[in-house]
């Protein structure tokens, strides 16, 4: 009798731990499973034209700071998708949305909100009906002219602070800017902008493999009046990091606050976790180097 109610106890035992061992695999998969981002709907500075973007909110509650975040040129969605879209807007149905990011996108919207930031993606290109992006070496492309990055793009950014600004779970005067490549350009047009107003604006920014030619950015003269750092790669193939050394290392001559973080080896995009821009050992150490210095820029 008492060597059956042994058994049956450890019955039970066994029965409890292997359910809690279920129960926990199911939590370890729900936090692994990162929340698609809301869809949301502002207005560009321009005043004419309403802006998608896509915002991934911390857990805890706010406010919280923010941080704005510029695509490239390719757009905002993963390229598998977006070879068809056009037209991204409200009440209208398309491939790509909120569910159909690039995966560096939704990387680094995840990772904001991981460090208590909330994370705004506005797509500039596809309520313009060029949702599609666009591909390497189009920058002479008329098509591009009227989502260009010196005089179009920065009043999305600004449409973007107001729009956050306006939001109760964020912190008005903890609003920061970050992009890529083209979005990148446009970080440095944003902040050339803000420059030459008496106050307000973005707190910092940083710009990931920036052009820095005279087709990207508004002047060669450059001048920053807040903080923004700039991560260039030796090996890029895109963009020129001597050009952005020329403009920029003359802008931190005349005392604005620029910081320049060169990467060795590193080719453009080499934050993208795809396997090919991964495979390539100067990437990785570039994506490790910039995702830890990140949030501790933000934080200053």
């Amino acid at each position: 009798m008492r060597r059956r109610k042994l058994f049956a106890l450890l019955g039970t035992a066994r029965f409890f731990a292997a359910s809690c061992f279920v129960a926990c695999m199911g939590c370890l998969a729900a936090a692994d499973a990162q929340a698609q981002p809301a869809t949301v709907y502002f207005a560009s500075g321009d005043g004419a034209t309403q802006l998608v973007g896509y915002v991934f909110t911390p857990l805890n509650s706010g406010p919280h700071p923010a941080v704005v975040m510029l695509h490239g040129r390719a757009g905002p969605y993963s390229a598998n998708i977006n070879e068809d879209c056009t037209l991204v807007a409200r009440d209208v149905s398309s491939p790509c949305n909120a569910s159909s990011l690039s995966k560096r996108h939704e990387a680094w919207g995840n990772y904001w909100a991981d460090h208590g930031y909330l994370a705004l993606l506005p797509d500039s290109f596809g309520p313009r009906n060029k949702a599609h992006g666009f591909g390497r070496f189009s920058h002479g492309d008329p098509e591009r002219e009227d989502v260009n990055e010196r005089s179009v793009r920065p009043l999305d950014a600004e449409g973007a602070l107001s729009y956050l600004r306006s939001r109760a779970d964020v912190v008005p005067d903890r609003i920061f800017l970050q992009g890529w490549s083209n979005g990148a350009s446009t970080v440095l047009n944003v902040m050339y902008r803000q420059a030459s107003k008496p106050s307000g604006g973005f707190r910092a920014a940083m710009a990931l493999y920036p052009g820095c030619g005279p087709r990207a950015l508004i002047s060669q003269d450059y001048k920053a009046a807040s903080p923004v750092t700039v991560f260039l790669a030796s090996d890029d193939e895109e963009v020129s990091p001597v050009s952005c050394h020329r403009v920029l290392d003359a802008a931190r001559t005349n005392g604005s606050p620029i910081e320049i973080v060169d990467y060795a080896g590193a080719t453009h995009d080499f934050d993208d976790p795809g396997k090919k821009r991964q495979s390539i050992e100067a990437n990785r150490t570039a994506r490790d180097d910039v995702l830890r210095r990140a949030s501790a820029l933000f934080a200053r």
